[in-house]
């Protein structure tokens, strides 16, 4: 009898989370007050994150397609209108834009970063472009600094695609920066298990506009325009004048 020897196998995952005590307790808080969406929770978050990445604004959203979706959309991008983005990306980089019925223009990487060669932007800049959105791709920064410039000398919003860039950082005018200050016009985050920093799932915009912000705040909740927390806190004083009010009458 000949005996074989097995050889075992072992996965190795591509991303594992660490995840212990202090996230159990992240979970149970919001699980504990009632406010499984949005919230407090949400409102520290957003307010944290910010101060992390030193931008004036930043809105939780349900993940970084949505954020993308939302920042082309406040943008101005329309049917029909081009997007230059950059060729080699996770696939939700081309289907925001074309959530929004435009058509994305690929630009070639460079092979040393694998991000956007910002010296062939200007030339698929056509008469139907309305935005450029590039890639930090796996967090490694972009050259965003020749990018901004290229792109607001013909007139065309920046939008980062920041999904994996959480605590990335650029050198830039001569001082480390956060990637998501942001250096364009908006940068979108991503928090699946995969990323630097997860909360399950979720993405993240931050902007320097205020209007820009104001608009992905109402867009995430069907343009409402009166936010979660003043529609509760409304409820329940609606509620207590509801009782005092039956008592008087009473």
């Amino acid at each position: 009898m000949i005996a074989r020897a097995v050889a075992t196998r072992s996965m190795i995952p591509i991303a594992r989370p660490s995840l212990g005590d202090a996230e159990l307790e992240a979970v149970r808080r919001p699980l504990a007050s009632g406010w499984l969406t949005q919230g407090p929770e949400v409102a520290a978050f957003e307010q944290e994150f910010a101060a992390f990445v030193g931008a004036p604004h930043a809105c939780a959203v349900s993940n970084c397609t949505t954020a993308l979706h939302l920042a082309l959309r406040a943008a101005g991008v329309r049917a029909g209108d081009e997007v230059i983005t950059v060729s080699h990306s996770f696939i939700a980089t081309a289907n925001a834009i074309r959530y929004c019925d435009a058509v994305p223009v690929f630009v070639d990487v460079r092979p040393d970063t694998y991000n956007i060669d910002p010296t062939r932007i200007e030339a698929v800049i056509s008469s139907r472009t309305r935005a450029v959105m590039v890639v930090h791709q796996l967090g490694m920064p972009c050259e965003i600094g020749a990018i901004v410039e290229i792109a607001h000398r013909h007139g065309l919003p920046v939008i980062e695609d920041a999904a994996c860039a959480a605590g990335s950082e650029i050198l830039h005018d001569g001082a480390w920066e956060r990637i998501g200050r942001p250096h364009g016009d908006v940068a979108c985050f991503s928090f699946h298990p995969r990323k630097v920093m997860t909360t399950g799932d979720g993405g993240m915009l931050t902007t320097s506009h205020a209007e820009w912000d104001r608009q992905f705040r109402m867009w995430r909740q069907h343009s409402m325009s009166v936010p979660d927390t003043t529609r509760h806190a409304s409820s329940a004083s609606s509620s207590r004048n509801t009782t005092r009010s039956g008592s008087t009458t009473g």
